[in-house]
């Protein structure tokens, strides 16, 4: 489960550096990771996705809680928890992170240094299909691989992100032993592309789903969406569930996230 508190693409200038990411164990650093993910999540108070108890919990038993400092602030966090296999994978169940300053990106290296460390092979984690900036991080940026579809994973979410919406989840599966990408030019797209899902007049329109490769474009705000159009926001969701959820069930690989906008998918 991933989040941040709005649009992620960096503005003009120079790029910041990474903020000081460290691990937290006390009460207080732990009720301000709760603070931070209410403010996040526009949740009520008490309802952040992740306790202090639970935290508290976690860290205690070796698992992995950390948060980014930027200029002293609090800027962003992340829970993880070993999972299975046992002594191969990290889940990474909650991270969010304020835009614009890195935080997200920090933690992730903070945190696959942390698995490394403890011999761990891969860290997984789940986030929502539809949302661009958050596939673009993932697949772009970290190099990692959605493997599976996970429809209505949390059930209803009401907070200002999900809006209600069904809680539709990629499962992220990030190789350890493999370096994330460098930056550069969105790699040219396969010759024999054929759109499977694509955007028209904001609505999603399926095409053809028999080709070995096929593009699965995501929609450019579904959070908005959800705000001023929510029967458009179900569709989007609904017909990312069939097409996208249905390729991974059918085999399908998905192999990056090209230039901001679509899913890339070789059905070989």
């Amino acid at each position: 489960m991933s989040a941040s508190a709005g649009p992620g693409a960096p503005g003009p200038g120079p790029v910041p550096a990474l903020p000081e990411v460290r691990e937290l164990h006390n009460l207080a650093d732990l009720t301000a990771v709760d603070d931070l993910f209410v403010r996040i999540w526009g949740s009520a108070p008490g309802g952040s996705p992740m306790g202090v108890e639970q935290m508290r919990a976690l860290t205690h038993a070796g698992n992995y809680v950390a948060a980014a400092y930027t200029d002293g602030r609090m800027t962003g966090a992340s829970v993880a928890f070993f999972g299975a296999p046992v002594g191969q994978v990290l889940h990474s169940h909650v991270t969010g992170a304020l835009p614009g300053r890195r935080a997200g990106l920090a933690l992730k290296l903070h945190q696959r240094q942390w698995a490394l460390a403890r011999g761990l092979s891969r860290i997984t984690w789940t986030y929502d299909p539809l949302v661009r900036r958050n596939a673009h991080f993932n697949l772009t940026k970290l190099g990692a691989r959605p493997v599976e579809y996970l429809p209505c994973f949390y059930g209803a979410m009401e907070d200002a992100i999900n809006g209600g919406d069904d809680t539709d989840r990629a499962l992220a599966s990030w190789d350890l032993n493999r370096e994330p990408p460098r930056p550069g030019p969105p790699a040219p797209l396969p010759a024999d592309a054929v759109t499977a899902l694509s955007v028209r007049d904001g609505r999603p329109v399926v095409g053809r789903l028999d080709a070995p490769t096929l593009l699965v474009e995501v929609p450019p705000d579904v959070e908005g969406l959800r705000r001023t159009d929510p029967r458009a926001a179900k569709e989007w969701r609904l017909a990312m569930r069939e097409v996208l959820g249905g390729l991974l069930a059918d085999g399908a690989r998905v192999t990056g996230f090209h230039d901001r906008t679509c899913y890339v998918v070789t059905t070989r």
